[in-house]
């Protein structure tokens, strides 16, 4: 039970039936006498800025409370010293200017060791929600590719080509690139948390997949699958946030490159499933596929706890003052957010980005080079049916196995960039040293050669005369590659920018959407006019181009750097 505290249906079934049936571990009796007793004394200075007092701090007795979490009886709790290890944490200062005394006390973890805070959750519980992000997020990726194998149906009922049909998972990709821009800034606020746009992006996210299955005309599916992109996003935009949530500096890495493969392995499945059953049952069935496979997802973030610590963090204070009638209790964030309007926010996200990119050559390069992989990488599963098919003779189920590789390429590349992570970067931060952003691009350095060998190994051995399997490696080392650059240039962004770091994600995100947007409507014009050997050429000069980019960025990103108006001291 302790599972689904905080989780959208928990909070639900305590709105209908009553927190008396439901209640809520900071409700605790000891808890709320706890603060209940607190009496700050005022203070107030020359400047009229209210300054926070010392708050008791209760730390003798940390052991002897139940667990919180456990289900105990409030009975029980009740005879529970009420002077305990519980406390109102830590010194802040208000900077907010007022007119009269008003001496607030910051509501924090109780301790190190508070069950409350994701990072404390025992093994069992971060597996679920891990398992619950993973599994969301595939399903949600998986629902993009998944239509490139009802393409010939579609083109044959709404009488359009075979470019203008690759419309309908270049919107998909372009909504999913857009949607961000919107929720970040929202699964950002104390009041609203991750889980809010979850569910309620996910419903919405259904009913438009319904839509699409019953489309009457080609418009109609477009806006459908744009919309379907756009409302499925927050998983994942934000599905990193809920997994770094829960793990430390040392396991993120870890804990993120299973997201990578859970994402890049959605649109392999995808292909798979459609490959097979499509061809029989017909194109609609891929979106009704759709609707199957991500209605689980719903039911699991329905019973998903919040997991974002400034949210959990303000439903604690704002329970605490229903409880003891005091408003003094607030968050850091609430008085950090206190000024900030939801333009703010917004300017963050939809205008930050562009300002960055355009001013700022480094990140306008990492912009550039992430939504090439994501170009290249999509754009594979318009040329797999003009090479496996049209070359090779495969039936669209078998072309869906083949692009396993790209799975077997993300697992693959974990290896060295894993162990890059373990054996250089862990150990540096144990003994206390500083790595410099370029040093956490060694893995990048690695990959951006693998990217245009691969496309020139595709591109040249897809012909009768050669075994398909080896321009299918040559699209494994392609994919390995952009792996890698993905996690590398998402950790260069962070370090460089930490500040803008959220409304960076969102600006890199909706800039490769684009450039993979272009990378799938160039898919057949490509092949059609040059050939696929020359139309690859193409692509894997443009990605050489872009070796020089990123040796000239590890080379002498420092000095770049120096002279950013964006860099933080």
């Amino acid at each position: 039970m302790s599972f689904f505290i905080d989780s959208a249906a928990w909070w639900a079934l305590r709105t209908l039936v009553g927190k008396k049936y439901f209640p809520h571990p900071d409700e605790r009796e000891d808890v709320v006498k706890h603060y209940g007793g607190f009496k700050p004394a005022c203070s107030h200075n020359g400047n009229h800025q209210f300054q926070l007092d010392t708050c008791t701090e209760y730390r003798d007795a940390a052991q002897s409370l139940p667990d919180p979490t456990s289900g105990a009886d409030v009975e029980q709790l009740r005879d529970t010293e009420a002077t305990t290890d519980y406390s109102i944490d830590k010194h802040a200062e208000d900077q907010r200017p007022a007119q009269s005394c008003e001496p607030i006390c910051i509501v924090d973890w109780y301790d190190d060791k508070d069950p409350g805070n994701p990072i404390n959750w025992p093994l069992w519980k971060k597996t679920l929600l891990s398992l619950t992000i993973n599994f969301t997020a595939f399903v949600v990726y998986m629902s993009s590719a998944i239509y490139t194998p009802a393409q010939p149906g579609v083109q044959d009922e709404f009488g359009v080509s075979p470019t203008v049909s690759t419309l309908g998972l270049g919107v998909f990709i372009l909504g999913y690139g857009t949607g961000p821009l919107f929720w970040s800034p929202l699964s950002e606020m104390p009041a609203i948390g991750r889980n809010v746009p979850y569910v309620l992006t996910m419903v919405v996210f259904l009913v438009f997949t319904v839509a699409a299955a019953q489309s009457n005309s080609f418009g109609m599916l477009l806006a459908c699958r744009f919309l379907q992109g756009f409302f499925g996003s927050p998983i994942l935009s934000t599905g990193g946030a809920s997994l770094s949530d829960i793990v430390d500096q040392h396991t993120k890495p870890y804990s993120l490159y299973t997201w990578a493969v859970s994402s890049l392995a959605g649109p392999t499945t995808g292909t798979i499933i459609a490959g097979y059953t499509v061809p029989s049952l017909g194109w609609r069935w891929s979106m009704w596929e759709i609707l199957i496979t991500n209605s689980p997802a719903l039911i699991l973030l329905l019973l998903l706890p919040e997991s974002s610590p400034s949210t959990i963090l303000h439903c604690r204070a704002k329970m605490i003052r229903q409880a003891t009638n005091k408003e003094c209790f607030v968050t850091r964030a609430e008085i950090e957010s206190a000024n900030v309007t939801v333009f703010d926010r917004f300017y963050a996200s939809l205008v930050v980005p562009w300002r960055v990119n355009l001013l700022d050559p480094a990140i306008m390069f990492t912009s550039l080079y992430t939504g090439l992989g994501y170009a290249i990488f999509f754009s594979m599963f318009e040329f797999a049916p003009m090479v496996y098919g049209d070359v090779y003779g495969m039936e669209p189920g078998q072309i869906g196995l083949v692009l396993i590789c790209n799975v077997i390429a993300t697992l693959g590349a974990a290896v060295p960039y894993l162990g890059f992570i373990h054996y250089v970067v862990n150990p540096a931060i144990g003994a206390g040293k500083e790595i410099s952003p370029e040093r956490r691009l060694v893995p990048a350095l690695f990959a951006s050669i693998l990217i245009p060998s691969g496309i020139f190994i595709f591109g040249w051995t897809s012909r009768v005369s050669i075994h398909w399997i080896v321009p299918t490696i040559g699209a494994t080392f392609a994919t390995a590659g952009f792996a890698m650059i993905i996690q590398s240039m998402f950790v260069y962004i962070s370090m460089v920018y930490p500040q803008y770091a959220a409304s960076l994600f969102g600006g890199n995100g909706f800039v490769k959407a684009i450039v993979a947007f272009g990378g799938v409507l160039w898919s057949h014009p490509l092949y059609n006019t040059l050939g696929l050997p020359i139309g690859m050429s193409v692509l894997g000069a443009i990605c050489t181009v872009f070796v020089s980019g990123i040796f000239i960025l590890y080379v002498w990103g420092e000095k770049l750097r120096k002279r950013s108006r964006f860099t933080s001291s």
